[in-house]
């Protein structure tokens, strides 16, 4: 491994390209040190401490803590991809944006600057909502977080961070074309990254108050290599079934006669159908906690995902949407008019209508499992707040959750991206008689 890491330099094109990468993630890291102007960042960070489980301490940990300290890139790059997922569903139901996702490299333009259009709209709505939300006292238990409140802090503040979540899109398009990996998914890879020395550094207060037991946080750190090939297994595991393609003479050639298989992967969502159920649940407990009504701060408590209820509640979302977003993914009826269309077909099942229905049954099979495996992640650091009542979000989310999915996943493509480059030139890959295929 360490052989194919010190291939990797000498490459010139995958070293400028490792370097581009690594450039544009410091610019975005010494971004999330800028405070917006009028905002009392460090009171605001001390509020976000104890306000763990709600949409705002997750907001933090993907935007790498720069909401909690109030910066230029406070909403971070959630904005673009909340309207990425919307779009991209509007494109699986509506069959406008269906027709101009099939019309090629122009229709993928266009759904571009959609996104982009999309992304500037609700960057300008959460930014003027959060600004006003940071004017009053009351959200804060009497302490100020803006000095100077009105209009003029409304208008600079929502400006200021919206700019933030644009120069982020930049920064994320240059390092997909320039760079290595996908650069929307590495600003959210490293943001999280970023919130881990802060967690082990809180984890190490909690242990020298005596609040846990070392021997408690050494059995959690052997348990964290279960979680991470946990969710290596789910993010790679799939079926394949195979298929046969018949012979086809077209001219005086023969076409097709070879077998090949048809991928379903075990989770077919990733980490969406998590985000979706958490943003879901966390936002009306967010919302409703805001109010001074007794019955709703306790409602809002109830559908706190650390509690019981409202761990069941996240759970049974997740299956949902689990299987919601499998069947707009991986369609069956597609995928069998293909098969039949090119002369392929699937030994001992009948083309057409049959291959349809035998491949939504596969999918549904393999859906169960993969969704329960999502959850069991998912609710894990809930699990340990359950138990360890002193335990934040942040300290939590370090054995599980959706952020350590997100981790895994966007560095197994990563590296697989840098294996391809090695494998282009003869290198050995990072890992020796297997490759990441």
């Amino acid at each position: 491994m360490f052989e194919a890491f010190k291939d990797t330099f000498k490459i010139p094109d995958l070293k400028r390209r490792i370097g581009i990468t690594i450039l544009l993630l410091t610019v975005y890291r010494f971004g999330c040190y800028i405070p917006v102007p009028g905002i009392n960042g460090k009171e605001l960070s001390k509020i976000f401490e104890s306000s763990a489980s709600t949409l705002f301490s997750l907001a933090d940990l993907f935007s790498g803590g720069a909401l909690s300290q109030a910066t230029i890139f406070a909403l971070g790059i959630m904005p673009y991809i909340s309207v990425s997922i919307v779009l991209e569903l509007l494109a699986s139901v509506v069959p406008y944006f269906e027709n101009m996702l099939k019309s090629g490299v122009e229709g993928r333009k266009k759904l571009t600057q959609l996104t982009r259009f999309g992304t500037v709209g609700l960057c300008i709505f959460q930014g003027f909502a959060i600004s006003i939300f940071l004017e009053n006292p009351e959200h804060f238990g009497g302490i100020v977080i803006v000095a100077n409140p009105g209009w003029l802090f409304r208008l600079i503040s929502t400006l200021t961070m919206t700019a933030g979540t644009i120069f982020l899109m930049y920064l994320g398009e240059q390092i997909t074309e320039k760079g290595v990996g996908n650069g929307i998914s590495l600003i959210i890879t490293v943001s999280i990254i970023s919130r881990m020395p802060v967690a082990f550094h809180r984890m190490a207060g909690l242990v020298a108050s005596g609040e846990i037991n070392l021997f408690v946080v050494i059995i959690l750190c052997a348990l964290i290599f279960f979680v991470v090939a946990a969710a290596i297994l789910i993010n790679e595991s799939e079926r394949r079934i195979p298929v046969q393609y018949a012979k086809r003479i077209i001219g005086k050639k023969v076409y097709g006669g070879q077998s090949t298989y048809l991928p379903i992967k075990l989770n077919q969502g990733g980490v969406i159908p998590l985000i979706f159920a958490i943003a879901i649940l966390t936002f009306p407990a967010t919302v409703l906690s805001f109010g001074q009504n007794k019955f709703l701060i306790k409602l809002s408590t109830i559908m706190n995902p650390s509690q019981p209820f409202g761990m069941f509640l996240y759970a049974l979302l997740t299956i949902f949407f689990c299987y919601f977003y499998a069947g707009i993914i991986f369609n069956p009826d597609n995928i069998a008019e293909d098969l039949q269309k090119y002369g392929g077909f699937i030994q001992g099942i009948r083309p057409g209508k049959s291959t349809a229905l035998y491949l939504e049954k596969v999918l549904n099979r393999l859906t169960l499992p993969g969704s329960l495996m999502l959850v069991g992640i998912a609710i894990f650091p809930y699990i340990l707040m359950h138990i360890y009542r002193k335990i934040p979000y942040i300290v939590a989310s370090i054995f599980g959750g959706i952020g350590l999915l997100i981790v895994v996943s966007v560095l197994i493509e990563t590296i697989r991206q840098i294996e391809a480059h090695l494998l282009l030139r003869h290198y050995q890959g990072f890992i020796k008689k297997t490759k990441l295929k």
